[in-house]
């Protein structure tokens, strides 16, 4: 006698793989299609060809340069002297008062940590400035 459980074929337990493939390729096609590509738009800071007028002469003035040195140490506008942590937001907030136009600019050292780099970031951003830079050294 003859079992007749082991006389299934092995090829029901195959997967037919076409249709989904179909799918996806279906799927890409679409996706590609209606893709919106952007164009990226640029500023020309280096010409002068529609500016006319001199530059203004106070422009470091209304910036705040914020160093930080290899050490973690903090400079405030290329001063020779370092700011502690807790006397970021009171320097800032000093630089503002005296210009309330100011934007900060950070200069991080190559070998500086990223937590120095954020807390000025937050400082600043407490004291109400929203214009920050990072500009490498």
């Amino acid at each position: 006698m003859k079992k007749l459980a082991g006389s299934r074929k092995k090829d029901e337990s195959n997967i037919d793989l076409t249709p989904m493939l179909d799918v996806v390729f279906i799927l890409l096609i679409f996706f590609v299609v209606t893709a919106t590509f952007l164009s990226e738009q640029a500023i020309d800071a280096a010409s002068n060809e529609n500016n006319d007028t001199p530059p203004e002469t106070d422009d470091e003035n209304k910036n705040i340069l914020i160093e930080l040195s290899q050490n973690n140490e903090i400079r405030f506008n290329g001063e020779p002297r370092a700011v502690l942590e807790s006397q970021i937001r009171a320097n800032i907030d000093r630089l503002k008062a005296e210009n309330p136009s100011a934007t900060v600019i950070i200069r991080p050292a190559e070998t500086s940590n990223v937590n120095t780099l954020v807390m000025v970031m937050d400082a600043a951003k407490q004291a109400g400035i929203a214009n920050i830079s990072i500009v490498e050294p």
